[in-house]
């Protein structure tokens, strides 16, 4: 059995007084608990599911909390020396700071500085970092942004088209190989989408690995091989991704619309009480799905604030957990879209692989909505908060219903299983745009292998392409 599957079983949750524990940081204690449940044999199988599940996000947990307060303190305080313990309490008031109780202490997140320069103009300022921009955007190079050019061109030309061509690779830290180890590896690569064509695996190293076929939900090339030596292994691809502008005011919308992709799947996407009514108050009286995916979409790109997350493996109810707190990553925000859509009975799906600039290469999420008899179209949830932050409403509009070409989609399913089935944990048993490492059976840690990626070729074609759009 694939353990990664005990997942869809959170939602049962954990009994009071393992909950006390893992709370309170008692995570030795709530181990212990948990492990004493488990070896009863007539344990309910739902419940033993949850239990293993969150036995092993409980061993993660702490790990990416590093910082006490003072720490923390003195991590800001190292590039804004003025900055007061009143200014630290006031963050921590607006929910701004990430942090867990070990052992009673608050532990604050790893990348809580990276969030707030990220997010926050004045603190970046004050830092002497890179002011905060939108996801994408860059306020260095061509007077006018990459993304905003992109926007007028799309518009003009009724779509645009990128030859990209991407190397990635994996490699094993060299202070956990040893000779004769067992080694998996599994990277994404291109997959057959409605805006990706012409794909071409260019390089494999080493040769020999099993190549997923092009319509798998989560589409990996994966080595599983003994080494002797330790070494890297490696992907190069290219392929043609395209978008067409929609112009949504042109759209007209089917009184009839499918029912495919509008059901919940357990434990993130659910359609909790909270979530049921926030839709409804979003939406009541709204006939047209478009318009009422529209205003999901409003409402979250102008009131959730970008966060960086811990792994998604030691997450519960990402969704709802996004809409209680009003932060989360591009992976938050898009499952939330895709949650309110299909409460809202609107078909919805995701996306995700990378964003993939001439100058930059990173793991991105995103989403699609259907509605009949216009099709699938995109939504980017946190390109559109990215544009809020940079004041760019032109920009935050684009984003719904129309999407850049400057993407690489692996994923179009949340949870799927690769093609090749795991045995041990995933690093993120929902999504893979990163790649994942197992070592004699055992899944590895992010911090137990290195991983990189890059742009190699990221090049303009004419619109519409040769191939055509389906």
């Amino acid at each position: 059995m694939d353990p990664n599957t005990c997942f869809q079983y959170l939602d049962v949750g954990l009994s009071d007084d393992i909950l006390r524990r893992k709370l309170y940081g008692d995570f030795q204690g709530a181990l212990r608990l948990i492990d004493h449940k488990l070896a009863k044999d007539d344990l309910p199988q739902r419940l033993r599911n949850c239990l293993t599940a969150q036995r092993e996000m409980i061993q993660r947990l702490p790990d990416n909390y590093i910082y006490t307060r003072e720490q923390a303190l003195d991590r800001i305080r190292s590039r804004i020396p003025d900055f007061t313990e009143a200014e630290f309490d006031q963050m921590d008031l607006d929910n701004r700071l990430d942090w867990i109780y070990i052992q009673g202490v608050p532990y604050y997140f790893d990348r809580f500085y990276e969030t707030l320069v990220k997010t926050d103009r004045d603190f970046a300022r004050r830092a002497g970092e890179l002011p905060a921009v939108a996801d994408g955007s860059s306020t260095e190079g061509p007077a006018e942004d990459l993304l905003d050019l992109t926007v007028r061109k799309m518009r003009e030309e009724g779509g645009c088209s990128n030859r990209i061509r991407v190397r990635a690779s994996l490699r094993i830290r060299d202070e956990i190989f040893h000779p004769g180890m067992r080694v998996r590896a599994d990277l994404p690569i291109p997959r057959a989408a409605r805006c990706q064509s012409d794909i071409q695996i260019e390089r494999l190293d080493p040769p020999g690995a099993y190549i997923a076929p092009e319509d798998a939900p989560q589409r990996t090339v994966c080595w599983d091989m003994t080494l002797t030596e330790n070494r890297a292994f490696t992907v190069e691809y290219s392929y043609a991704y395209t978008s067409r502008y929609h112009d949504l005011s042109a759209l007209r919308p089917s009184a009839e619309q499918p029912v495919f992709d509008t059901q919940p799947q357990l434990p993130h996407i659910a359609f909790t009480p909270y979530l049921r009514d926030l839709v409804h108050t979003l939406t009541d009286g709204v006939d047209s799905p478009l318009e009422r995916a529209r205003r999901i979409y409003d409402f979250l790109t102008l009131h959730i604030q970008y966060s960086f997350m811990r792994p998604y493996f030691t997450l519960e109810n990402i969704a709802e957990s996004g809409a209680r707190n009003l932060k989360g990553d591009c992976g938050v925000m898009a499952l939330l879209f895709i949650t309110m859509c299909r409460c809202a009975g609107i078909p919805a799906r995701w996306k995700s692989g990378l964003y993939t600039r001439p100058d930059f290469c990173g793991a991105h999420d995103w989403a699609e909505f259907y509605v009949a008899p216009c099709g699938w179209l995109p939504a980017d949830v946190s390109f559109g908060t990215g544009a809020v932050r940079e004041q760019n409403e032109a920009r935050r509009q684009f984003y719904f219903g129309n999407l850049d070409a400057y993407r690489m989609e692996a994923n179009n399913q949340f949870q799927a299983e690769f093609a090749v089935p795991k045995t041990g944990w995933r690093c993120d048993p929902y999504d893979n745009q990163v790649g994942e490492m197992e070592a004699d059976g055992r899944g590895l840690l992010y911090w137990e292998f290195e991983r990189d990626k890059q742009v190699l070729l990221c090049e303009p074609q004419p619109y519409p392409p040769k191939v055509s759009l389906v």
